[in-house]
């Protein structure tokens, strides 16, 4: 350490002992810029201050001097903590950058546009729980036909996304929006076997609506089944077709339905953000969704959606805990 830097302290040091000023302070501050610019450690800074005081003050008692040299040892090792934790913040910054930017990515990616479709109402929200979404919403029109995509992986984060985007490349290879669910589900499935690890799998459940006809047909790959509203009966009841998790085996057999819509009626798609939503009193029970989107039932469907997201937030004291996407497709 330059000799000028312990002659400048000690001065320093000996002008605020016997005359304690702010002038004495100001020099003070100053001084710890130097300290800084010329990268001194804070215990080399004690070792001066312990000499320049046992010069200023040979009196100095032995067990005082002698304390200065456990705050050395002290500083030391605070030192090597604060440089790790220092450390520590900035990987954690950058990774915050990368996520912002990698989730940023998935936005444009998997943007999907909710179709105009005459005779439907469609509504669809989904947001994540954290800065990546695991869930997806994708949808296929023509003039006449509707198709309609909810998928959601078993995982979090960047892999989740890298799922999704495999999800989004079968789907972008689709002949167009007549194609049946059952072969949709196969040619999905056969995509994700071959190109997801076998750690990740993906439930997904897709529909396709006809307006010649108001037919809505569906298939399910191990997904949260929808909910059909009948207006005429007032009730609702679950859309149940079998079917396993994508990536699971490439030949699997999916089950197929179908369903007529009439006005009124409406069907909601959703992932499991929706039905296994909790309050301080556990899981939120289905009888209390289905209430919830019943009466909103006369709102158009983007109203429905948004309304539900936040109702469900409410319950759960704002503390969201799983991706929530949730689609409304209403015969009007």
């Amino acid at each position: 350490m330059p000799q000028e830097f312990k002659r400048d302290y000690k001065n320093i040091l000996k002008d605020y002992t016997l005359k304690q000023t702010e002038h004495n302070l100001y020099e003070g501050q100053n001084f710890s810029k130097q300290l800084i610019q010329k990268n001194i450690s804070p215990e080399d800074v004690i070792s001066i201050h312990k000499a320049s005081l046992e010069e200023i003050m040979p009196e100095l008692p032995e067990n005082v001097s002698h304390s200065f040299d456990l705050l050395i040892e002290v500083m030391i090792h605070y030192g090597l903590a604060l440089k790790e934790h220092q450390t520590l913040i900035k990987k954690q910054e950058n990774f915050k950058m990368e996520m912002e930017l990698a989730a940023n990515v998935q936005k444009t990616l998997l943007k999907t546009k909710v179709p105009n479709m005459s005779g439907l109402d469609i509504g669809m929200i989904s947001v994540p729980a954290k800065e990546m979404n695991g869930d997806y919403a994708y949808f296929l029109s023509d003039e006449t036909n509707l198709g309609i995509a909810v998928a959601d992986v078993i995982g979090k984060g960047i892999p989740a996304a890298l799922c999704m985007s495999m999800i989004k490349y079968g789907m972008d290879g689709l002949s167009g929006a007549k194609t049946e669910p059952v072969v949709v589900l196969d040619i999905i499935n056969r995509i994700v076997e071959k190109s997801v690890s076998d750690s990740m799998f993906i439930s997904m459940f897709y529909g396709t609506y006809d307006s010649t006809n108001n037919e809505f047909t569906y298939a399910s790959a191990g997904h949260e089944p929808p909910l059909f509203y009948c207006e005429k009966s007032s009730s609702f009841k679950e859309l149940q077709a079998k079917g396993l998790l994508l990536g699971v085996i490439p030949n699997v057999k999916y089950e197929q339905q179908s369903i007529v819509l009439d006005k009124g009626d409406f069907v909601v798609m959703m992932t499991d953000g929706v039905t296994e939503c909790r309050s301080k009193e556990g899981f939120i029970e289905q009888q209390k969704v289905m209430e919830i989107i019943e009466s909103v039932k006369n709102e158009p469907a983007q109203v429905m959606v948004e309304y539900v997201f936040h109702k469900l937030e409410e319950l759960q004291d704002f503390e969201q805990r799983d991706d929530f996407t949730l689609v409304i497709l209403k015969k009007m």
